[in-house]
């Protein structure tokens, strides 16, 4: 048994597994450059983390798919039918979920079709990511500290003065948005990067300082829910 799991896969020609290697690391290599450039170009509300994760991921599972199925018309066929069943059973919201779920139906797939030892390359070079990518908090995106929400009871006119006393404090402050407010005066939202974090209460205490500065309310950047 010792002898089948040490000599290499059961296939028609030799596997050089040193090309197995290469070919999973180089579809990580281009899916870690989608994702950078993705992280990078991103504008819109619906980034998720997860979903940078599953692209640095989803190459070296499809190499390894490939790998698998090797022309072979039966194993093909094989795994769409597990793919059929467990999108029939589950429904996944989390596409680094679908990820776990691929590379364990494929390395099942690898080992059932005895190619042992591109099982266990697959298995280490796949696990090494995930571990990766939980390390460093990949895909994460530090662009701000604080969300700053208050309502200016002065003219739109004069909101230099609240725009100056912001860049005092911080390297930017985004206004995300601006909008009438029902009790009179206007309700803004800025992201807030800070010059240093620590100080965002002497920030807080000039804004109040400030004449038609009311109902001051900041959310720090960690409790903000992803989307």
């Amino acid at each position: 048994m010792l002898d089948q799991l040490f000599q290499g896969d059961l296939s028609a020609t030799p596997i050089d597994y040193r090309i197995v290697a290469l070919s999973l690391l180089i579809a990580f290599l281009c899916g870690h450059n989608i994702a950078w450039l993705y992280t990078r170009t991103h504008n819109g509300l619906s980034y998720s983390r997860s979903f940078v994760k599953a692209l640095v991921v989803m190459p070296v599972i499809v190499c390894f798919v490939l790998m698998i199925l090797s022309n072979s018309i039966v194993t093909a066929f094989g795994l769409m039918a597990v793919l059929a069943i467990v999108r029939f059973r589950n429904v996944l919201r989390d596409t680094l979920d679908t990820s776990y779920l691929l590379a364990a139906i494929v390395l099942g797939m690898a080992a059932g079709t005895q190619r042992f030892t591109t099982a266990i390359i697959g298995c280490l070079v796949l696990g090494g990511i995930f571990i990766y990518l939980w390390l460093t908090s990949f895909g994460t995106r530090h662009s701000y500290d604080f969300m700053l929400n208050l309502c200016w009871k002065r003219p739109t006119s004069e909101l230099a003065e609240l725009t100056s006393l912001l860049a005092l404090h911080t390297q930017t402050a985004q206004q995300a948005s601006r909008h009438s407010s029902m009790t009179g005066g206007t309700d803004l939202s800025y992201r807030l990067l800070m010059r240093d974090p620590s100080r965002i209460e002497e920030l807080i205490q000039d804004l109040k300082d400030l004449n038609g500065v009311e109902r001051i309310h900041t959310i720090t950047a960690e409790n903000e829910s992803e989307v």
